[in-house]
């Protein structure tokens, strides 16, 4: 094990956000992110349809799955396995969100289009910044995509953006599409991180 992963190991046992997730359950720490955002924004409304783009492990889904009721649903995707939760209102399945069949899958298993959808996608960190911030700004890009093809119309979005080189040209594309959008860095997030999520309320469609 290199230096690096010992310290990532022991940062990790002393984290509060990491040890509170454990202690209430839920698989990833990132879930107080999503939490702090929707109390602050209202994004999840009881018996909404919602769409999770990168939802391995599973702690979104946990917290939209409880938050928007039984009378709710909620589709995560992930190119990683999703292990089984126990929630009646969740659907997963296991599918790259660059795939085109992810948008006849969504409304398929929706029903109709959807009133929400959340991303936290990141891509696998190179460590060259230029590389990792274009990545990100692609995934963005196609997470812009399928809400033309998914999402209502006043729907609402909440995006992961790394900030960088590219960054700025999704934010503008998101203040065309939607009539609000207010960048957020929830205190989940690390401090050497240099991503932030944007709200976005009221979809043009």
């Amino acid at each position: 094990m290199t230096k690096k992963s010992k310290r990532w190991i022991i940062e990790k046992k002393k984290d509060h956000f990491y040890l509170m997730a454990k202690r209430e359950g839920y698989r990833s720490r990132a879930v107080y992110k999503l939490k702090e955002i929707n109390l602050s924004y209202k994004v999840l409304r009881r018996g909404a349809k919602v769409v999770d783009l990168g939802a391995a492990p599973g702690g979104w889904l946990q917290y939209t799955a409880e938050t928007i009721g039984r009378n709710g649903l909620v589709i995560g995707i992930d190119k990683r396995e999703i292990s089984p939760l126990p929630y009646g209102n969740v659907k997963t399945f296991q599918l790259d969100v660059f795939n085109e069949d992810v948008e006849k899958l969504i409304l398929k298993e929706a029903g109709s289009k959807v009133d929400v959808i959340l991303s936290d996608l990141s891509p696998n960190i190179t460590g060259v910044w230029e590389v990792d911030v274009a990545r990100n700004v692609e995934m963005c890009d196609r997470v812009l995509e399928i809400a033309d093809n998914v999402l209502k119309r006043n729907g609402r979005l909440i995006l992961k953006i790394l900030e960088g080189r590219g960054s700025q040209k999704i934010i503008s594309k998101l203040k065309r599409k939607f009539s609000f959008v207010k960048l957020f860095r929830p205190r989940a997030t690390r401090k050497r991180s240099a991503e932030i999520y944007a709200v976005c309320l009221g979809f043009r469609g």
